[in-house]
């Protein structure tokens, strides 16, 4: 089995990272929004980056789980809860049988993520599980979820190794204003010198004509050379488009594959998160940075990922005396995979030991 949807809040999807090799039939990438937090939400519970994860935007959904499984919340903090008990994001959780999780409010960030360990089991359509809403293909139904909507897990897990290390640092949205990096064309030629000034050096505001497709920003009007339109040509992930109305729309994961308006820049793949979670009326500025310094900060991020992931996934050592017997004696007690904080009495080599735990800890095994 897997979980049952109570309710599917206000756009909860199935996304992975995208649907490549088909732009050219018009069919986009889709994909999640925050590539960060869904890559470190998989990492955390031993999945491959890819893995497909529930997305959630905004109001979050509320779901029963009926097997057993570790997840990891990620993203934005709308008030996620397990039975009613706040869940600490970016570390791996086990969820029993039973029990529901559901998001009960907004209070940092505007999406969230949930990896599952072994991952959904939602077919694969044109080498993907994302959903794409505006052709109904892939994730559940080519859908959003909704109420009584049922998905299985495919491998779950009730214990992984290092389940205690399983966490990572919370990342903070407090800000209203945000910096996002960005390298200049393909069409930057199209600008006068003072577009190209005014769009590197004014303050601009998310407007609420923001969704999965694209970001609407208001401000000074950037000034091209012989107005926006030009002839249609790819368009890709973070592409900031001007029209000819002056103002930038960033390209997010639902973005059209061609598109015939001025693409001034590109926001930097380690940027986009920033701007996925954001909401309208937050404040945003733009950096240059060169195409060398994108692809640094880019490979410096998936260095960490994979340092991360072989750190975690490493089978666990073998366990001193010392903690042998502190396992020893708490997996006496309770047979679960996670073992209650106490004190224990165990007899180890016809020795009797009290062994007191100070904090919950992972059955040896």
């Amino acid at each position: 089995m897997g979980i049952q949807i109570i309710n599917g809040g206000f756009l909860t999807t199935i996304q992975d990272m995208g649907r490549y090799g088909y732009q050219e039939t018009g069919m986009s990438v889709s994909g999640v929004m925050d590539t960060r937090a869904a890559s470190l939400a998989n990492i955390l519970v031993g999945n491959d980056a890819n893995e497909a994860v529930i997305e959630i935007t905004m109001m979050g959904p509320t779901m029963k789980f009926t097997e057993d499984e570790i997840i990891a919340v990620t993203g934005g903090d709308l008030g996620a809860k397990i039975d009613g008990k706040p869940v600490e994001r970016y570390r791996a959780v086990l969820v029993k049988a039973g029990q529901t999780l559901s998001f009960m409010g907004m209070y940092g960030g505007s999406r969230a993520y949930i990896a599952f360990a072994g991952g959904l089991d939602i077919p694969v359509v044109m080498g993907s599980r994302s959903t794409n809403l505006k052709s109904k293909a892939g994730g559940f139904e080519g859908r959003k979820l909704g109420t009584g909507d049922e998905i299985a897990f495919r491998a779950p897990a009730s214990w992984l190794p290092h389940m205690a290390e399983r966490v990572y640092g919370l990342p903070s949205y407090g800000a209203k204003e945000w910096t996002l990096r960005v390298v200049m064309g393909p069409q930057d030629d199209c600008f006068t010198d003072k577009g190209i000034n005014t769009f590197l050096n004014s303050t601009y505001t998310i407007s609420n004509e923001y969704d999965r497709m694209g970001c609407r920003m208001e401000g000074d009007v950037i000034e091209h050379k012989n107005g926006g339109d030009i002839i249609t040509d790819g368009i890709s992930f973070g592409a900031v488009q001007v029209p000819s109305h002056g103002n930038p729309i960033v390209m997010m994961a639902d973005h059209q594959t061609t598109g015939g308006y001025t693409k001034i820049a590109n926001v930097i793949s380690v940027d986009l998160p920033v701007l996925a979670q954001c909401m309208p009326g937050m404040k945003i500025h733009f950096e240059k940075v060169t195409v060398d310094e994108a692809q640094a900060l880019y490979c410096k991020e998936k260095e960490e990922f994979d340092a991360l992931a072989k750190r975690l996934n490493t089978p666990v050592e073998p366990a001193d005396d010392e903690q042998a017997v502190a396992i020893a004696a708490a997996s006496e007690a309770n047979k679960t995979a996670w073992v209650k904080a106490g004190t224990y009495k165990i007899s180890v080599n016809g020795k009797e030991f009290l062994v007191e735990l100070e904090k919950e800890v992972v059955r040896f095994r």
